[in-house]
């Protein structure tokens, strides 16, 4: 009896040394890291891996390391000039130091939520509304500084800050609607305008260059036949010079000349007075011809 006694009690034993070494094992993970305390105190930060601590005095929070996100709810947010717009955004933070991150803050997520939704207040209102939806990225680079700072203290780096809507008012909406396609109306109308000036200085450019080609083609035109006159004449000239023409020869010319005339639809020749000196050399033709015939 006694012995069975003694094998309950070290059976006994060894299975509560063993929970109590099971109590005293800790597995971290590589996203994670372990804030040791003994007896209340901060003791040590843990990597991952596997750590040993001492049971039912020491213990162990673990921190993730990896990056969160904070939805900053919905909020009312009066612009510059005075409209009231409803903004909400997206927060994006990790952790750089855990023990800071375990004693500085009590509900990291609600503190970080609180003070966003503060630091976005002011940097909306210092905006008009044009601006602050069209400055989307002023607006989270500024809130990021602002909200880098605040929790640096925290142990916390905020990566970004993602603005998600920014809703003005529906009579504001409608209004910039109505802006918006009177904006562009205009455009289309000025558009329109300057393809029509385009078209027409390109037309008007166009009977130009043709004006400008059928000038010159006239013009080329004369000088060609100008040119060909002028060859012409030269080499009348330079023949009748070279054949050494006398009176008789002019004579001839001559009546050709009157026979071209006659030829034609007047009624009444007028052969000028100074014609009867020529007329004289035709004395001179009857002799031509008749050195020509040949003796009988």
């Amino acid at each position: 009896m006694t012995g069975f006694l003694a094998i309950a009690l070290l059976v006994l034993l060894a299975l509560f040394l063993f929970i109590v070494a099971l109590a005293g094992i800790r597995v971290v993970r590589p996203h994670e890291r372990g804030v040791v305390e003994r007896l209340g105190r901060y003791q040590r930060t843990a990597v991952p891996g596997l750590t040993l601590i001492v049971p039912f005095i020491d213990s162990m929070r673990k921190v993730d390391m990896r990056e969160q996100v904070v939805d900053v709810p919905p909020q009312e947010v009066i612009t510059r000039d005075n409209v009231v717009v409803t903004v909400d955004a997206i927060v994006y933070f990790e952790a750089t130091d855990p023990v800071k991150l375990t004693y500085n803050v009590a509900d990291f997520y609600d503190a970080a939520t609180k003070l966003a939704q503060t630091n976005l207040r002011n940097v909306i209102g210092e905006m008009e509304l044009d601006q602050a939806l069209t400055s989307r990225d002023v607006i989270n680079a500024k809130l990021r500084e602002v909200l880098d700072d605040a929790t640096d203290k925290w142990g916390v780096r905020v990566v970004r800050v993602e603005i998600k809507r920014i809703d003005p008012p529906g009579d504001v909406t409608e209004a910039m609607h109505r802006q918006m396609k009177a904006e562009r109306d205009k455009r289309a109308a000025i558009l329109e305008a300057e393809g029509l000036r385009q078209a027409r200085i390109l037309e008007a450019e166009g009977q130009a260059e043709a004006v400008r080609r059928v000038a010159d083609a006239e013009r080329y035109k004369l000088e060609v036949e100008a040119q060909g006159q002028s060859n012409a004449i030269t080499t009348v000239f330079t023949a009748i010079r070279e054949a050494n023409p006398d009176d008789r020869l002019i004579a001839i010319q001559y009546l050709e000349a009157l026979k071209a005339v006659a030829n034609g639809q007047a009624t009444k020749l007028v052969i000028p007075y100074e014609a009867s000196g020529v007329l004289g050399a035709l004395s001179g033709i009857r002799e031509i011809f008749q050195q020509d015939e040949p003796s009988a």
